[in-house]
């Protein structure tokens, strides 16, 4: 029988790129609601206890809402919002991240979809921090370039108005408090003692994402080069489908954060010299950041190959 699964918030943007990955696929059976009923707590709940999977693509006060509603032990969750990211019992759905992790996701109930900032500053943070290269007490900053898709409707429809403003055509900082809602994760998950100083920047392009993460080297355990430190992470992702590290030394002399849109990869990009080191993840945020990781962490929870469904070029 091919599993079920059901969408709870398809007609969000996570839920409808996720959707996208899946319509054509003829191995699962897709539930879907009335649109009329989509906001009918008896219905939904119908559909979260009748699916083998379910993805929640929903504001944290309805996921954990829904979490609540499932009844069948054997119904199994990708949460895609920020409510269960640190929560007991739930696996963090970062396959390639840290040791044992992909068979975590496998065998879980329970997985929350990582943060898509986070999943850029852990991609490069946490090998280091289990190396034993990045002390778990340094200071670490970081700063994050993404598309304005992540922010939901409201936001597109702000920046695709005819009229919007004229302060949307320059790229925009903003979390100005330094407490954005990804760091308890990315803390946690990276084994920092204090979450990172973090500062994402809003970009005039509908989707792409490019976060660093900058080192003093002479921090760092051993003192490596940033040469070294390329060839520590080349070799920690050796072999990994969806997660790569370009050679050093490139000869782009630009990073620009809408290269891999489209695609559901993510590629660490190594910079600087034998003082100072900028590690920067490119990925597409409604990719690798959110749509494209659920459908990642949906495979290996129900047996498929982990890239199925999934732009790996």
């Amino acid at each position: 029988m091919k599993p079920k699964l059901y969408i709870d918030g398809q007609e969000g943007t996570t839920g409808l790129q996720i959707y996208e990955r899946l319509g054509a696929r003829d191995d699962i059976e897709l539930l879907r609601i009335d649109p009329d009923k989509r906001k009918d707590t008896a219905e939904r709940k119908r559909l979260l206890n009748a699916a083998d999977l379910v993805f929640l693509c929903l504001p944290d006060a309805a996921a954990v809402e829904a979490v609540a509603l499932i009844e069948n032990e054997n119904t199994r969750v990708v949460d895609a919002s920020t409510a269960h990211r640190t929560a007991p019992g739930w696996v963090y759905g970062f396959p390639e991240l840290l040791a044992g992790q992909r068979e975590r996701v496998r065998h879980a109930k329970r997985v929350a979809n990582p943060g898509c900032h986070a999943t850029g500053f852990l991609s490069t943070a946490a090998p280091l921090v289990a190396m034993g290269v990045l002390p778990p007490d340094y200071p670490v900053a970081c700063y994050s370039l993404t598309g304005y898709s992540g922010g939901g409707r409201k936001m597109i429809a702000e920046y695709e108005a005819a009229d919007r403003a004229a302060s949307l055509d320059a790229p925009n900082i903003y979390g100005l408090s330094l407490k954005h809602k990804h760091l308890p994760e990315m803390q946690k998950v990276a084994g920092l003692k204090v979450p990172p100083v973090f500062s994402p920047i809003l970009g005039d392009i509908y989707q792409g994402m490019a976060t660093s993460v900058l080192l003093h080297n002479r921090l760092l355990r051993g003192n490596p080069t940033a040469e070294d430190l390329c060839d520590m992470l080349s070799s920690y992702y050796e072999g990994q489908k969806l997660v790569s590290v370009a050679p050093f030394g490139g000869t782009t002399p630009r990073l620009s954060a809408n290269a891999l849109v489209g695609s559901d990869r993510l590629e660490i990009t190594v910079c600087g010299h034998e003082e100072q080191t900028m590690l920067t993840a490119r990925f597409d945020n409604l990719g690798k950041g959110a749509s494209g990781a659920a459908v990642q962490n949906m495979n290996l929870m129900l047996g498929f190959d982990e890239t199925a469904g999934l732009a790996v070029e």
